[in-house]
């Protein structure tokens, strides 16, 4: 394999979770143009992947969960892109969320996971929205979140909205766990790629959350006590990573099918591909190295995070690069929707599209710290 990327070690002490893509992949691909179509995963692929083990990848091991690493995430989501970017980004997400979701009080954990890690978990955190009011004994949340990637098929569903803070004049960024049945789901989500990741908008009316179904955006920056390390490590060295995973799988499936399908030799063509060829491998090693580094390669400091962030998002910029060059060099013909090269150009346009993939503010937050410039 021309492109493949050195799998990040497991640190020592590591129980690693499997991953089953062999189990998951057939399926996604099987369904893909259906979830196109209807803009969302079918049930037959959101089962599989819990089946696969996604959803239980970053479960604490007390909630019979994997407490897995991030290269093996990596891995997994990237190969499973190859099949489906769609899947690969609900996959990745569930296995995210469920890592958000062990800062939950232990009463919360329990609610989530208190008969299965199997819990598919969708969410709406970035940026804020709603209206939460504190009430007794818990929140009041009201309107609108967008953007729940999954949420068809997810069990919970994780909220943010701004609150006041314990100091007069803060607010916080809050974090609340919401069952599915409780709020309603509008299909907003009409989008160029990623369109069967089914990222709609939730509505809640009203919805009551007790206190122990939440936390703070603050919290994710501190270790939990006594935690595997997927638990310790703050979310903005990984978040970029987990997004740019599809993208990875996605620009490889490009790759390929521009191999099989493009039947064009020319100087032009040759280039196009060395080009590209470059690009997804060097996207490969960039994200296999925070990978590493955030499994437990290091001592985690804020300077490291931001190299993390900053080397997550240039691997995306590239993957980006490499695809819109094939696509290009595919010529008119790229353009039909029965063209290989189409979804995966679509969907890798539509990953680095999200906010926590902007390479020139991951840039700028690196080299104000390494360089000691106030921000």
């Amino acid at each position: 394999m021309l492109n493949a990327a050195p799998t990040a070690q497991v640190p020592r002490g590591t129980r690693e979770s499997p991953l089953d893509v062999a189990a998951v992949a057939p399926i996604a691909a099987r369904w893909a143009a259906r979830a196109e179509e209807e803009r969302m995963l079918t049930a037959e692929v959101a089962g599989a992947l819990s089946r696969a083990g996604f959803a239980r990848h970053f479960v604490p091991e007390r909630w019979g969960g994997a407490a897995g690493t991030f290269g093996r995430l990596l891995d997994a989501s990237a190969e499973l892109a190859g099949s489906c970017a769609s899947t690969a980004w609900c996959a990745t997400l569930f296995a995210a969320h469920g890592r958000l979701a062990a800062y939950l009080p232990e009463e919360g954990r329990r609610d989530l996971w208190g008969t299965s890690p199997d819990v598919r978990v969708a969410a709406a955190v970035v940026p804020p929205s709603g209206s939460a009011v504190a009430v007794e004994d818990g929140w009041r949340l009201d309107g609108s979140w967008g953007y729940a990637s999954g949420v068809a098929h997810a069990d919970w569903v994780l909220l943010g909205s701004w609150t006041p803070g314990a100091v007069e004049g803060t607010r916080d960024h809050r974090v609340f766990a919401v069952p599915r049945a409780d709020v309603e789901v509008r299909h907003t989500w009409r989008s160029l790629g990623l369109r069967g990741t089914g990222s709609d908008t939730v509505t809640a009316d009203g919805v009551f959350v007790p206190a122990h179904r939440s936390f703070t955006v603050a919290d994710l920056a501190t270790p939990l006590p006594g935690a595997a390390r997927c638990h310790s490590v703050p979310y903005p060295m990984v978040a970029a990573l987990m997004f740019a995973a599809p993208a990875l799988g996605a620009a490889r499936a490009a790759r390929s099918a521009w191999m099989a399908h493009v039947p064009g030799r020319s100087p032009r063509h040759l280039r196009a591909f060395a080009a590209a060829s470059s690009e997804i491998r060097s996207a490969g090693l960039l994200l296999a190295d925070v990978a590493r580094r955030a499994d437990g390669g290091e001592p985690v400091t804020p300077l490291a995070a931001a190299e993390c962030r900053r080397d997550a998002t240039a691997a995306a910029a590239l993957c980006a690069r490499a695809v819109d060059g094939l696509f290009r060099a595919a010529g008119a013909s790229g353009l039909m929707d029965d063209h290989p090269v189409r979804r995966p150009w679509q969907d890798v346009l539509a990953v680095t599209a999200h906010a926590a993939l902007d390479p020139e503010t991951a840039a700028e937050d690196y080299a104000r710290l390494a360089l000691g410039t106030p921000a």
